[in-house]
């Protein structure tokens, strides 16, 4: 299986679907990895060229140097210029949405559309910081470990075996220690000033990125577009992968074609 050295890393990927086709980049979050997007690949690989990754310290990407999310933005310009890519979508959940985010503000001429579903991209944003600790404080599960909160009460309820296998997904992760974070990939500025397609989605039971917080991500980038899916939490893509199919596939078949 593949992978590329890049910063002290040797990062995990696969990819597939028609060479030549416009590629599509998908970034998973913490709880997650490549396998992650099991119930994306196989529909979008289609029509599109499809790559997924292991971000270091996940899946088959080890972090030795423990940089961790501090170098996901630099990791992934490494991947893109292995595979010869300069103009990409980018699809990413949860705390893939820090590397889509850095990405796009670093890069926003190569960013021809972008999908931040249960992310706001944890930039450096004061008063998101702030709403972000009073609803944690204020939901009463918000000390379960996130393997648990990353799908909502109703998938939890009705879905036990998918629930299951979510979970299972994420112990393929290895042991790491807390990485340190870098809010400064991005500013509050740099963020509303983005012009590139946006389509963001929010789980309407997520409790580990709060409807509150997506809405306020709304509200500051202009001309972005936002659906709440119902009865999902964090894991949209995972709890109802055919809504968020349906959903990515028509807003990237308007900015990319097929």
């Amino acid at each position: 299986m593949p992978s590329v050295s890049v910063n002290g890393v040797d990062l995990y990927y696969e990819i597939s679907g028609p060479e030549g086709a416009q590629p599509v980049i998908f970034l998973h979050g913490a709880g997650g990895n490549h396998v992650s997007w099991w119930q994306q690949i196989p529909h979008f690989n289609k029509t599109y060229r499809c790559v997924s990754i292991d971000h270091r310290g996940f899946g088959r990407t080890l972090d030795p140097t423990g940089a961790g999310s501090s170098r996901f933005v630099d990791d992934l310009e490494g991947l893109l210029a292995h595979l010869g890519f300069d103009k990409v979508a980018l699809v990413a959940q949860s705390m893939g949405g820090r590397t889509a985010l850095g990405f796009t503000v670093r890069h926003p001429e190569r960013v021809r559309a972008l999908v931040m579903a249960d992310t706001w991209g944890f930039f450096d944003w004061p008063e998101q910081l702030e709403r972000a600790r009073v609803l944690r404080e204020a939901t009463a599960n918000s000390s379960d470990p996130l393997i648990v909160r990353a799908v909502g009460p109703t998938f939890r309820a009705t879905e036990p075996v998918r629930t299951f296998l979510y979970q299972q997904i994420g112990g393929l992760n290895p042991p790491r220690p807390d990485a340190p974070n870098d809010p400064k990939a991005a500013t509050q500025k740099q963020v509303a000033a983005l012009k590139n397609p946006i389509l963001m989605i929010e789980g309407e039971e997520d409790d580990v990125v709060h409807p509150p917080l997506m809405e306020a991500f709304h509200a500051l980038v202009s001309g972005s577009e936002y659906v709440t899916v119902p009865k999902a939490g964090h894991s949209v893509y995972f709890e109802n992968a055919r809504q968020f199919n349906d959903l990515v596939g028509t807003f990237l078949a308007r900015h990319l074609g097929g």
